[in-house]
């Protein structure tokens, strides 16, 4: 994928700097076009070598347009982005990605990352599912919150264990109809500085897949490499959901000794997420490369979607996986369903490491 000489990415961080130096609504005007940048379905340059108008572009109007055609006739020095919104694919990055290698889309796969109205989702688990179905999805995993994270609604005990009745009755319905979908009795579970998880054992024993993830001390500047081998130690985690904790625009990220986690996940056994909600990407690209270099056999991709729209994220952690060289085989969402659960409950065993 060769880069135009003016990417939508730069061209958000000019219209950022250019922003700070207006006032009223021109300052706005720039601002929203910064932040619509990221999302412009193609690059402007191919808009520019067509020669078509700018002004096709979300939050591009006649003068915001002028400014851009005046940086490719005399390109300017591009502003280093600060630390939270470094490695992020535009949406016309991701959609060349998978212009050049359309396989990743076509090939039968699951979201190991979907939320409902059982924790924070917008969206009841059954029109979820429904709206999985309709966008093609093989197997979504079910993967509300857990019991801690109470501003996300966590659920309790007993509401994991209805949902389960509920994806059973799912899951008999499809089968029943001759359907292959498949949904995944999962959860996001929060999992602490020591490695424990909020959730009793016993409890998560009767889930296909646990995802473990963080949820808080997440602007926390000291190493945190000992955090992650803890939580890759807990028996419980089976995919270490959106690793890094990095959000555009708001937060880095924690540090760690990338190399080493990824080498101790590898050595264990476990998958690391690839989240690909936009304002996530956790995996960036060259994290995901030091994961594969460090030998991590599995990968999962969730689309970490809240409604049925955001099932389209997905698309995101493919170009990732993709420009990492993440080969699909070694991603969980390309395996059929049984064998995901059946990995899963092998890793459980200690017979996967």
């Amino acid at each position: 994928m060769s880069e135009p000489a003016l990417a939508n990415d730069a061209i958000s961080e000019l219209l950022l700097a250019g922003a700070s130096l207006e006032e009223g609504h021109r300052r706005r005007a720039l601002d929203r076009a910064a932040k619509a940048a990221w999302t412009w379905e193609e690059e402007a340059a191919s808009l520019v070598s067509a020669d078509r108008s700018l002004t096709e572009l979300r939050a591009v109007g006649p003068w915001v347009e002028e400014l851009i055609l005046g940086w490719f006739v005399d390109p300017p020095a591009v502003p280093e982005p600060d630390e939270t919104r470094r490695g992020f694919l535009t949406t016309a990055q991701v959609h060349a990605v998978l212009l050049d290698a359309p396989a990743w889309l076509a090939a039968p796969h699951g979201d190991l990352q979907v939320h409902s109205t059982d924790s924070d989702g917008a969206l009841p688990l059954e029109q979820m599912a429904d709206a999985a179905v309709k966008v093609g999805r093989a197997f979504i995993g079910c993967t509300d919150h857990s019991t801690s994270l109470k501003i996300a609604h966590g659920m309790t005990r007993d509401e994991i264990e209805a949902q389960a009745r509920r994806i059973e009755a799912r899951n008999d319905a499809e089968a029943a109809a001759g359907s292959s979908f498949r949904l995944l009795r999962s959860i996001e579970m929060d999992v602490f500085s020591d490695g424990s998880g909020d959730m009793d054992p016993e409890v998560l024993a009767e889930l296909d897949v646990v995802l473990g993830a963080f949820h808080s001390k997440l602007r926390d500047p000291n190493d945190a490499t000992d955090r992650y081998l803890a939580a890759l130690a807990n028996p419980d985690v089976h995919i270490l959901a959106h690793p890094t904790t990095r959000m555009f625009g708001r937060r880095r990220g924690l540090i760690a000794d990338w190399p080493r986690v990824f080498a101790e996940a590898a050595r264990l056994g476990k998958a690391i997420e690839l989240d690909a909600t936009p304002r996530r990407q956790d995996l960036s690209v060259d994290l995901a490369r030091i994961a594969v270099a460090e030998g991590v056999h599995w990968f999962s991709m969730g689309s970490d979607a809240h409604d049925a729209a955001e099932l389209g994220h997905l698309p995101i952690a493919m170009a990732t996986a993709a420009l990492a060289g993440v080969p699909p085989e070694r991603i969980l969402n390309y395996r059929p369903a049984g064998e995901v659960v059946a990995w899963a409950a092998a890793l459980r065993a200690g017979e996967a490491a």
